[in-house]
């Protein structure tokens, strides 16, 4: 965590407060003295709860969505809430879907905000903007072209430009923070399965996976990292990419796993070259190229400009 204890504001609205990162989020705020109101989309879980903290039901996030109770007396909003990557997309047009949530409701909570009297938007956004995966050797940067391969990372970018545009136009500090998987309980999606996997002692092929490295985040380490980009003068304006530091094999990352539900997995060596070839034959190409490739990011920016460092590594994992 960084130690600059500069503030800019003490009052902050947190969206999707209730989710697995909405959660430690608002956890590190009001540990920090922020007084946080917390929007939520179940009508009828509003209310006020200890310490000062609100919650407001707000509905689903959408360019009709009215935040006017929500960013009452709020002076930065941190935007947590959107639509995210689903393995079977029900929409009929998925990328349109994904820019009415994700783009135009991310846009009109900036506009509210703004016209609202809030200082400061700290938009949660992905690594998904960068790219798929990086080359051996490589990292993603800040100052890398964008190259979204999929709706989800495209309406991510596309929200980042309309909240620029919100920013030169209102004066509304926005920061961007793009951050890669995240660890944590309560987890969903691929790690969920995988650490359920290993509890129920399941053999895993991911033996012989031990030369690829991907940037995975502790969702506390998150959860600080987020509250320094709300708080801290240098912040404003800026593109961030956080990580936990310490890249880790898909083995690795099993036995970490393992590590922390408190049993050894059951990895088998089954050769990468094999797993490629049955990912492509099965249809699952693009599954098994995240399981074998690499994701490797340099986060070295928002630790040197804001003094930020993680308190968590994959030995303090929790799933």
């Amino acid at each position: 965590m960084s130690d600059n204890s500069s503030s800019i504001a003490h009052t902050v609205l947190v969206t999707g407060a209730r989710g697995f990162v909405g959660r430690p989020v608002v956890d590190a705020f009001r540990a920090s003295g922020w007084a946080v109101t917390g929007a939520v989309r179940t009508r009828g879980q509003g209310g006020r709860g200890e310490d000062g903290y609100r919650e407001v039901a707000a509905g689903e996030l959408s360019p009709e969505t009215d935040w006017r109770e929500a960013l009452a007396g709020v002076d930065v909003v941190v935007h947590l809430a959107a639509r995210v990557h689903q393995m079977r997309d029900q929409a009929v047009d998925p990328l349109a879907e994904f820019r009415r949530v994700n783009v135009e409701g991310t846009r009109w909570l900036a506009e509210q905000a703004a016209a609202s009297g809030a200082k400061r938007f700290v938009f949660v956004s992905s690594i998904k903007v960068n790219g798929e995966g990086t080359a051996p050797g490589q990292t993603y940067r800040e100052t890398d072209v964008p190259a979204p391969a999929d709706p989800y990372g495209i309406s991510k970018l596309e929200a980042e430009e309309a909240l620029r545009l919100v920013g030169a136009r209102t004066g509304l500090e926005v920061v961007i923070l793009r951050p890669p998987l995240m660890v944590g309980r309560e987890v969903k999606g691929n790690l969920a399965a995988l650490s359920e996997a290993i509890r129920r002692g399941r053999p895993l092929p991911f033996g012989s996976i031990t030369k690829n490295r991907r940037s995975l985040l502790d969702v506390r380490n998150f959860a600080d990292a987020v509250v320094v980009c709300a708080s801290h003068p240098r912040a404003a304006g800026e593109v961030f990419l956080v990580s936990d530091g310490v890249p880790v094999s898909t083995a690795e990352l099993a036995l970490q796993i393992g590590k922390a539900v408190g049993r050894s997995p059951l990895l088998l060596p089954v050769p990468v070259g094999l797993l490629r070839l049955a990912g492509r034959v099965l249809g699952k190409r693009a599954a098994v190229g995240r399981l074998t490739g690499s994701l490797v990011i340099d986060d070295s920016k928002f630790r040197r400009l804001l003094g930020w460092m993680p308190r968590f590594g994959p030995g303090d994992w929790e799933v």
